[in-house]
């Protein structure tokens, strides 16, 4: 059997830079935002990059991409 395949639950690893949603911790390592700078953008109600699913949180990457470029701070 090829070792290789990733089965159901084992997760697949994909650089950052491809994945279209993001964790929150892959957002503070991706962008260089401070988790807590981060949380405080996200807890926003009209945040257009924060996908809620459930309690759970994702960041679309192509809009992040999109919002950061546009800051000149982060508190």
């Amino acid at each position: 059997m090829d070792d290789t395949r990733k089965t159901v639950g084992q997760g697949f690893d994909v650089p950052i830079r491809y994945k279209a949603n993001l964790t929150i911790d892959e957002a503070v390592e991706y962008s260089d935002i401070s988790r807590a700078g981060l949380l405080k953008m996200i807890n926003q109600n009209d945040c257009p990059f924060v996908l809620r699913l459930g309690h759970r949180r994702l960041i679309k990457r192509r809009a992040f991409d999109e919002y950061i470029t546009k800051l000149d701070f982060v508190e």
